[in-house]
């Protein structure tokens, strides 16, 4: 008992049983902890930018060639695009099956359209396709990092690996000073992430004492199956294309619980990335792989993100007796496939890039946006879940595909073999040490 309350892990579920109970029996005094979760979130967030860049310039340099830099990431795109598409086809079916929307009868004209303003307002960046690629490019090196926007990084960071990597011996100096440089970032982290448990609370006590249970009303089986839909997604999908890759979904998500747990609290995978990052390079993977798979994908393999759209675009249409054809269905696919991908760096992602959808769907009534937007905070728990799996997974395979991973070591760490206490670095690496210097 005293190992599992100082571990991270119990402190986390101590957290999360607490908030909701707070959020309870106390709600006014649990919504005025709402800045437990905020603050831990940016803490998260202010080194994320620049840690990605050490990481991704480090493991560009470190690979030694570049060749391999681009199979990497042609690899993680085409599966990014296959594993998105199957995401968008699920929400899509178990939208028809269950029909969760079916039998509300709304009437569109009925609908208060003034909390969307601030939404469809930004819809603009994800439905143009030149505005998508154009926001992938910063205005300049400084304002990418001011923004925290992490393709902006990526794109930065390749560029300069590239170029760093191209120098030989000369560049020697800088990329060494970044490799510290990182080390010190993830000490940083190391110092945040003992906060988590206070985060966790805050993010769950404000949300039981605002919401409620009583307050999802008739939009409890939306939420429900949208649950149900990233369960499947997760332990079908995702197990099966691991199992293909030799490795177990149930083992890796005991090896990620901490990381899990921390999301599911604050209903943010942001706020796990540098974790994240960390343990799957004590895994036995490459760090040049990690570097350039997970930051992608965070704003390209969106699986969680994918099935909302689909599932909510349909569930709206249900709900306002509106009728689709085979037609507009592929329509309502063919555009979340672009749409999903114009999700990163844009504030109430989720919402502006559903609004973005609806928009090239006239058919679809986009002020039934409101019926979504009460419940999207329960919703973000498990999008935010079954993006994070999915980036992990991806990166797994990917460096399966690659031959990129110490499989022995993975084994051993996904058995339980090996602690992650065991996987602890010395204290001035600042946390779980890669795979190469634990190799």
């Amino acid at each position: 008992m005293g190992k599992f309350l100082r571990s991270l892990f119990g402190q986390v579920v101590i957290a999360l049983i607490l908030g909701i109970v707070l959020g309870w029996a106390y709600p006014a005094f649990a919504v005025s902890l709402k800045p437990l979760g905020d603050g831990f979130i940016k803490l998260i967030k202010m080194v994320i930018a620049p840690l990605v860049f050490g990481v991704v310039v480090h493991g560009i340099v470190g690979a030694g060639d570049l060749r391999k830099v681009g199979r990497v990431g042609v690899k993680a795109i085409v599966y990014f695009e296959v594993l998105t598409t199957v995401a968008l086809a699920l929400g899509v079916l178990l939208a028809y099956v269950v029909q969760p929307g079916a039998g509300m009868n709304i009437d569109p004209k009925s609908l208060d359209a003034s909390s969307l303003a601030a939404y469809t307002s930004r819809v603009g960046q994800v439905t143009n396709e030149v505005d998508v690629i154009m926001r992938i490019i910063p205005t300049t090196i400084v304002d990418a990092f001011a923004q925290g926007d992490i393709l902006q990084v990526l794109l930065i960071a390749i560029l300069f690996g590239v170029g760093l990597a191209m120098l030989g011996e000369r560049g020697r100096t800088v990329a060494h000073v970044i490799e510290e440089s990182v080390d010190v970032l993830f000490k940083v982290i190391g110092f945040i992430v003992k906060l988590a448990p206070l985060g966790v609370l805050g993010a769950v006590a404000f949300t039981v004492g605002k919401y409620g249970v009583g307050s999802l009303g008739r939009l409890g089986l939306l939420i429900a199956l949208y649950y149900v839909a990233a369960t499947l997604f997760v332990l079908v999908v995702l197990g099966l294309v691991l199992r293909l890759a030799g490795f177990s979904i149930f083992k890796l998500l005991r090896y990620l619980r901490e990381e899990l747990l921390i999301v599911f609290g604050t209903a943010s995978s942001d706020a796990v990335l540098p974790q994240v990052m960390r343990k799957l390079e004590a895994l036995g993977i490459h760090d040049s792989t990690v570097g350039l798979v997970i930051p992608m994908g965070y704003s390209f393999n969106l699986d969680g993100f994918s099935i909302y759209l689909t599932l909510a675009a349909v569930f709206i249409a249900q709900a306002t007796n509106t009728h689709l054809s085979t037609g507009e269905l592929l329509t309502v696919l063919g555009v979340a496939l672009l749409t999903s991908k114009g999700a990163s760096g844009v504030p109430g992602s989720a919402i502006v890039v559903l609004a973005a959808t609806l928009s090239a769907i006239p058919v679809i009534p986009a002020i039934g946006l409101v019926l979504v937007l009460s419940v999207d905070w329960f919703m973000g728990i498990a999008r935010a879940l079954s993006n994070l799996i999915g980036n992990c997974v991806a990166t797994v395979v990917i460096a399966v595909w690659e031959g990129d991973i110490d499989r022995a070591r993975a084994a051993q760490v996904l058995d339980g073999h090996v602690s992650t206490e065991d996987l602890l670095a010395a204290p001035e690496n600042g946390g779980l040490a890669p795979a190469k210097k634990l190799a």
